[in-house]
């Protein structure tokens, strides 16, 4: 019923849902561009559209009173970046006990324009030997979903470039808080 709600929602706002056919049981999902707090909105309706079983990691801060308990609920996971506590260990350990395990990541780590993106994503990846899916919202096209699935070779240089020439066409609420795929760390 939350998936044909989520639907319907969708379409009534004049936006598309948009997924490949083939959906792997386990994957890290970045979530790009994310420019402006409209996207958690679009995020979560795209969840429960495409019936994702998906957990996210989001900072800490936000899984507070009042609203702490129903963030984690919905897949929350918080996360203290303040201080280094092995994430991509946790995550990797997490991706080996699941048979289906859906993590997803915003690689830019803000909403604000920065130099690049961090590579927790990508390392979490590689460590947990599955696929990277590439989630997008897009303003202009009013479309939010799954691009693709792609295996990354372990060359950063190449797979970013895989990466970025997937998204070079989608647009977030504010293009110019968009930072450029490449990293940051």
């Amino acid at each position: 019923m939350m998936q044909t709600l989520a639907r319907w929602l969708v379409k009534r706002l004049g936006w598309t849902l948009v997924e490949p056919p083939e959906r792997p049981p386990r994957t890290v999902l970045i979530a790009y561009p994310h420019t402006s707090n409209w996207d958690a909105l679009y995020a979560l309706l795209a969840r429960q559209g495409l019936a994702l079983e998906a957990h996210w990691a989001a900072k800490d801060v936000l899984f507070r009173w009042p609203f702490g308990g129903l963030l984690r609920r919905l897949g929350g996971v918080a996360v203290n970046r303040r201080q280094r506590t092995g994430f991509v260990d946790q995550m990797a350990a997490e991706f080996a006990r699941r048979q289906r395990f859906m993590l997803v990541l915003a690689p830019e780590g803000t909403r604000s324009l920065t130099a690049g993106w961090k590579s927790g994503f990508y390392r979490i990846a590689l460590a947990s030997q599955v696929p990277v899916g590439l989630g997008f919202i897009d303003y202009t096209r009013r479309r939010v979903g799954i691009l693709a699935y792609i295996t990354l070779s372990g060359d950063p240089a190449q797979d970013m470039a895989t990466i970025a020439g997937h998204y070079r066409e989608h647009c977030g609420k504010h293009p110019e808080l968009a930072s450029p795929i490449r990293w940051l760390d």
